[in-house]
């Protein structure tokens, strides 16, 4: 028996690479497996190309064919490299997008979250949005980041470090209840 997969397009999350200071190959490689829509600056989109990665969109007010002559040019115009890609991904219907990128601020991302399932790859973390009641599997001794204080906060599964910061208690479930739409997240690589 066959273990072959038919990948469709838009199926997979889209990958938009706006850095890659620090980030590990491996794991570029895993976020690579499936063949998403690739989208990146200019600069790093010749990094990846160096690579052997192929690009489909180079984020750019400058239509350069250096790189690979069938990249798509996604103009970027007043916005920043991420709002211009995700305002892109969101009108062309694709549920989710990996983000991997040397700076991280919340604000680039909390206009986007309730249009487009956002990941977001930053240092040594994964970031991303969670609604009320989230729970989730890990390990003992993992760190949990929250990004904003919500109202309400009742965890289970995990010990209090400070005031943003929890690790989990044992290995088993952890719980995070609260009183806003989205809260977002961040878990050690």
């Amino acid at each position: 028996m066959s273990s072959h997969h038919i990948v469709r397009e838009k199926q997979e999350p889209a990958l938009l690479v706006l850095g890659l200071d620090g980030f590990d190959e491996e794991q570029l490689g895993q976020l690579l497996e499936w063949s998403p829509t690739l989208m990146a600056p200019p600069l790093i989109a010749e990094q990846l190309n160096s690579l052997g990665i192929k690009i489909d969109w180079v984020i750019t007010d400058e239509a350069d064919g250096n790189l690979q002559s069938d990249i798509k040019h996604l103009p970027v115009g007043t916005d920043s490299f991420a709002a211009a890609a995700l305002k892109h991904l969101i009108t062309q219907g694709y549920p989710a997008v990996n983000v991997v990128t040397d700076e991280f601020d919340l604000t680039d991302y909390l206009l986007f979250a309730d249009q487009i399932n956002l990941v977001i790859f930053h240092q040594h973390e994964k970031i991303y949005g969670i609604a009320p009641g989230f729970s989730k599997w890990k390990p003992g001794g993992e760190g949990i980041r929250l990004l904003s204080l919500p109202e309400n906060l009742n965890t289970t599964g995990l010990k209090r470090v400070d005031e943003l910061t929890y690790i989990t208690a044992a290995d088993g479930f952890f719980t995070l209840d609260f009183v806003a739409p989205l809260l977002f997240i961040a878990e050690q690589l």
